[in-house]
């Protein structure tokens, strides 16, 4: 079970920082966005229970910061420099074994959260 949480809404240039909280930790853990109307975009992944290794969306690199915390049961967002075009919902998504990182693959992960609103205001 996956459970979000920290959305909210923040005007532009502002930092969020969303949690998803893990009952079992999994080998690849993320997280992934979608707006109505459009697909699903995956955006950040780690490998949460080996070498932390990440990788990140072109649309968020350099933004978005994806870590987890010692205890391996908690996976972090942090979001600065936050645009209008960052507004949707974001969804915690993870895989148990064989998986990878890039962000067509995050989209398709085994288990996902219930999703937690960012809105950017301009």
């Amino acid at each position: 079970q996956l459970v979000e949480s920290g959305g909210g809404s923040v005007q532009a240039g502002g930092s969020l920082t969303l949690s998803c909280r893990a009952s079992t930790p999994q080998r690849c853990m993320g997280w992934f966005r979608q707006t109505p109307g459009t697909e699903r975009e995956g955006i950040a992944a780690i490998y949460f229970t080996t070498t932390g290794t990440t990788k990140y969306a072109d649309s968020v690199k350099g933004r978005f910061t994806v870590s987890r915390d010692n205890a391996k049961t908690t996976l972090y967002l942090q979001m600065d420099t936050l645009k209008p075009e960052d507004t949707a919902m974001y969804y915690c998504a993870a895989k148990p074994w064989v998986c990878a990182l890039d962000p067509e693959d995050i989209v398709n992960y085994d288990y996902k959260g219930q999703g937690t609103q960012v809105t950017v205001s301009s």
